[in-house]
């Protein structure tokens, strides 16, 4: 009965680290968009959701410092 138990806690700790670490994936995605006024882009940390600004190219990234660097050679955002 004991390893029963024992197996129970271990599953229910693994799933709740599971879901631990999705939940702080999601959060740190980071996007190069463009603003369609002002040709400029800019890295954010949450998808655009208006039409004034656009992700450029792929344009997602884990982090903001790839984000900046991957804006260095995007043709679009280099142009000007």
């Amino acid at each position: 009965m004991k390893k029963i138990l024992i197996a129970a806690a271990v599953s229910a700790f693994a799933a709740s680290s599971a879901f631990a670490q999705t939940t702080t994936t999601t959060s740190s995605e980071y996007y190069v968009v463009r603003d369609a006024t002002t040709k400029k882009c800019t890295v954010v940390d949450k998808k655009p959701t208006s039409t004034t600004t656009t992700v450029v190219d792929n344009g997602m990234f884990k982090t903001k410092t790839e984000a900046e660097t991957g804006m260095k050679t995007m043709k679009v955002c280099t142009e000007n």
